[in-house]
């Protein structure tokens, strides 16, 4: 891959040569970067919020695990093992797959030129976008790059940070939850330049899942905000009003507050985008969140009247749906709101971070966004008054519930609800909280020390491996060749911890 464009006074990131990616070293010059709070959106919107009384914003979600299946086990992407293996379930469609990745390159240009005002956000694990590169695959890097450098369609186009492995945040150990963030923050900036790091400002956590432990979503939060982000997006399901009640039907199309308190009586909150019903493609490769914003009108916040925002993501490749349809009806919808007046149209298309940016501009102020909390919380904080909690009494509440009502967990919430990434698979989590263990217990003395030792290559290695066991993967398709690819990763990472 080619160098990416620096800004001034700080060092040009590439994919590294070493065959590791570029995960970690430059934290500070990172942070700088990530911390500047400038507006993304409002300098360069062509909409005005006068005119608009509802918005759609869509998000597409793209991965791809590694997994130790190359040649002689070396790592390479789960698409690379379709390609080479393309009569093996449904691996045929790994062409399908590659384009899927690469074709918004083609569509938002295509649908600018016909005079339309389209709007995507994107979020692509890390595991991915290191394996397109290891895959040499620069035609699909070129036509990313076009739409997220490229200052004629930065307007259009919103990505969306996400954990570097794909790691679900409730069972990930809390002191790599940081780690992934910041990994995923380096390799963006190897692939895409500081300046494109600078508009990442949204958070879309893997399987949209919200871990509701007290101690586990406060440092959650705590981690997104020092890595420079404004707002997360969660699933409705997934999170309760503070007196435990459902959210209300019209707040799910307003930014929400999620207020996290820890079991030491501390509060922090985030901005948060509240993604609509199931995670079925078919929303949004049919275009759904447009006509279910034509049902909607403008709200108030405060003393502000602003759009109501229909907020749905899917993945971007998986389904015949996303692979087939989704290019029709997204032409279709784009050239109907053409066709109707465009920007004044009433019901538009809206990245996340432009939303918020019109609307605080407005006079919105986010303190005044109805506020929720992770589902279950209301249980735990009727026993323990927050203000006066301690460690000891919110693991004796939690244990208390977990005795008593059948349906309380602190497993976190998701939109697989119906899958648990914890029952039935210690053979993967008890090796992971282990290296987990294994790695801190090595390197963060010697970080605290030396900030520098982020760049050697053991670390490198030894952060990779840490990271690659903990991609939701490995607890997501059962006992056998998944498992067993969790249990290699192990075996090399406690390698690499003990040479």
């Amino acid at each position: 891959m080619t160098a990416t464009a620096s800004s001034p006074n700080l060092p040009v990131l590439t994919e590294s040569r070493s065959g590791l990616p570029n995960i970690c070293g430059w934290e500070a010059e990172i942070q700088s970067v990530v911390q500047q709070n400038n507006p993304v959106f409002l300098t360069t919107t062509n909409l005005r919020l006068e005119n608009i009384t509802a918005g759609f914003a869509c998000a597409l979600h793209m991965h791809q695990p590694t997994i130790p299946a190359g040649a002689n086990g070396q790592l390479i992407s789960n698409l690379q093992y379709m390609f080479e293996h393309p009569h093996e379930g449904d691996n045929h469609n790994a062409g399908t797959f590659a384009w899927c990745y690469s074709r918004m390159g083609e569509f938002i240009p295509e649908l600018i030129s016909q005079g339309c005002n389209p709007r995507i956000m994107l979020d692509y694990s890390g595991n991915l976008l290191w394996g397109l590169c290891q895959m040499g695959r620069d035609d699909i890097f070129n036509n990313l790059k076009r739409i997220t450098c490229d200052p004629q369609y930065q307007p259009y186009v919103e990505w969306l940070g996400t954990m570097w492995s794909h790691a679900v945040v409730p069972s990930t150990p809390i002191p790599d939850l940081k780690l992934h963030i910041q990994a995923w923050q380096h390799y963006f900036a190897a692939m895409f330049g500081y300046d494109a790091l600078k508009r990442v400002k949204g958070f879309s956590p893997p399987e949209m899942h919200l871990p509701n432990h007290p101690d586990s979503l406060f440092e959650y939060i705590k981690a997104l905000k020092e890595c420079g982000y404004r707002w997360l997006m969660v699933q409705e399901h997934s999170v309760e009003r503070l007196d435990g009640s459902a959210l209300r039907h019209e707040d799910k199309y307003l930014p929400n507050r999620l207020l996290a308190r820890n079991s030491h009586g501390e509060t922090i909150s985030i901005t948060a985008l509240i993604k609509t019903q199931g995670s079925d493609t078919k929303l949004v490769a049919q275009m759904q969140p447009y006509f279910e914003a034509k049902g909607r009108g403008k709200q108030q916040i405060g003393n502000v009247a602003v759009p109501s925002l229909v907020t749905q993501i899917a993945d971007g490749e998986n389904g015949g749906v996303m692979m087939n349809e989704y290019p029709r009806d997204l032409f279709r919808v784009y050239h109907e709101i053409r066709d109707r007046g465009g920007n004044y149209a009433g019901v538009v298309a809206l990245n996340g971070t432009e939303y918020l940016e019109l609307i605080e501009a407005a006079g919105v102020n986010s303190e005044d966004y109805p506020t929720c909390q992770a589902i279950s919380q209301h249980k735990i904080w009727q026993r323990v008054d927050p203000d006066h909690a301690t460690p000891e009494a919110v693991e004796k509440a939690i244990a208390d519930l977990k005795a008593s009502d059948y349906q309380f967990h602190m497993d976190g919430a998701s939109w697989t609800n119906h899958l648990s990434w914890v029952q039935g698979y210690e053979n993967v989590l008890d090796p992971m909280k282990k290296l987990s263990v294994l790695f801190h217990k090595k390197y963060d003395s010697l970080v605290q020390q030396d900030s520098s030792v982020t760049q050697s290559p053991d670390y490198q290695e030894a952060l990779l491996y840490n990271l690659l066991l903990q991609t939701s993967c490995f607890r997501y398709w059962g006992q056998g060749t998944w498992t067993d690819y969790a249990r290699e990763l192990y075996q090399r990472g406690e390698a690499a911890l003990n040479r």
